[in-house]
């Protein structure tokens, strides 16, 4: 399994010393093809856990109840967040304006949420990060 899918399996068990361990080795590595892997699982986790007739205020309800529950929550960005998450569900031009950096932490916040709230046995996620890493191999 390759960095990337260790980093996402460690955000889903809430490892958080291996969490940071792989983050500061893809930081030195500078997330060598790591941000189109991130974002396809940020993409399929958002699009299983967000329906069809999900309102923009669903999703702004979701982001400020995350950001609640977060110690540093209120350093994420609110509108940002949404955005990339209604970029996820197919309004792509709400991505435009924000940063990769921006972009990239708001990404790995929304995962670990959504990864956490599946309960995803060792096997499902196994499968959802071959998912992942294929989807983001496709766009590479």
């Amino acid at each position: 399994m390759t960095k990337l899918g260790e980093l996402i399996q460690a955000m889903a068990r809430g490892d958080w010393e291996t969490t940071d361990a792989l983050i500061a080795d893809l930081d030195r590595a500078k997330w060598a093809g790591g941000l189109q892997v991130i974002g396809a699982a940020f993409a399929i986790a958002v699009n299983r856990r967000f329906g069809a007739d999900t309102t923009p205020a669903d999703i702004a309800q979701f982001v400020a109840t995350a950001r609640a529950s977060y110690e540093e929550g209120d350093s994420l960005p609110a509108l940002e967040t949404e955005g990339l998450i209604r970029a996820a569900l197919g309004e792509p031009d709400l991505a435009d304006n924000i940063t990769p950096d921006v972009a990239l932490g708001a990404e790995l916040f929304v995962l670990t949420r959504l990864l956490q709230e599946a309960s995803l046995t060792p096997e499902q996620l196994d499968a959802f990060v071959a998912e992942a890493e294929q989807t983001a191999a496709e766009y590479m």
